[in-house]
């Protein structure tokens, strides 16, 4: 495992990397409503993305098979946990959840974040999965600062998921981001209390939970090789926020410009 800490002009540049995810994620916002299909919503992020200089990270990256991804992002809707590939045939309707995962480079780094969208009215048992969800993330990030162990963060999202019933992926892990979309180390959303590697200064992760309603068990796409889904077909939500640790306080990059959603 080879973990680069980064310097202060460094995380200058991840900054900017991912305050355009969030812009990014808060212009689509502005855009989701019933009738609109997932590709669309990948048209308007990959124009708006290449309009701020900027690339889309996920456009053609390679899956394990070789097949790169045909998307500039991941529209994850309903029991699609993450990397649903955007499609003309794939329209929102209302009640719908979309996990919309974006990522960006900008001047040589990554910025990575995903935010789970209603899709008008969603009822209140999806609602409080959404909930649960976020709050989890946020209770990481919580607890990602110099001092704690990689552990702590996993144990933290496992155990606020799963007191609620909840159930969490542990094939799929956030990571290290810099240079590279996925650097070391994993993140991973389960885990022991005081385990693993000493979380340092300038440490930058993608903390991730994906959260399922019901079973924990997912299953991958035969035909696109590229979106997981549950197995039991329950809706599951994803968020993510990139963060650097620090001090004390964690210091997220990419939060969402919510003015303009």
């Amino acid at each position: 495992m080879e973990i680069y800490l980064k310097t202060e002009d460094e995380i200058k540049l991840m900054s900017l990397a991912n305050q355009l995810v969030g812009k990014t994620l808060s212009e689509l916002e502005k855009w989701i409503k019933p009738g609109v299909s997932t590709l669309q919503l990948d048209k308007i992020a990959d124009e708006f993305i290449r309009d701020h200089g900027a690339i889309p990270t996920f456009k053609g990256f390679p899956n394990p098979f070789g097949s790169p991804f045909p998307g500039s992002i991941c529209t994850s809707v309903n029991d699609c946990v993450v990397h649903g590939v955007p499609s003309a045939n794939k329209i929102l309707k209302e009640g719908d959840i979309i996990s919309i995962d974006c990522g960006t480079t900008l001047n040589g780094f990554c910025g990575d974040s995903a935010y789970t969208f209603c899709v008008g009215e969603v009822s209140d048992e999806v609602k409080a999965l959404l909930k649960t969800t976020e709050e989890a993330l946020y209770e990481a990030i919580n607890i990602a600062v110099v001092g704690s162990r990689l552990g702590d963060i996993g144990y933290t999202i496992q155990h606020y998921c799963e007191k609620r019933g909840y159930g969490i992926i542990r094939e799929l892990t956030g990571h290290g981001i810099g240079k590279k979309m996925h650097e070391d180390p994993q993140v991973d959303n389960y885990g022991r209390k005081h385990t693993g590697i000493l979380l340092q200064e300038g440490m930058c992760l993608a903390i991730e939970p994906m959260v399922t309603m019901g079973k924990r068990a997912i299953f991958l796409n035969s035909n696109d090789r590229w979106a997981i889904h549950t197995q039991d077909r329950k809706p599951a939500a994803h968020f993510e926020h990139t963060i650097v640790v620090r001090q004390g306080r964690a210091e997220i990059l990419s939060v969402r410009d919510k003015s303009r959603g």
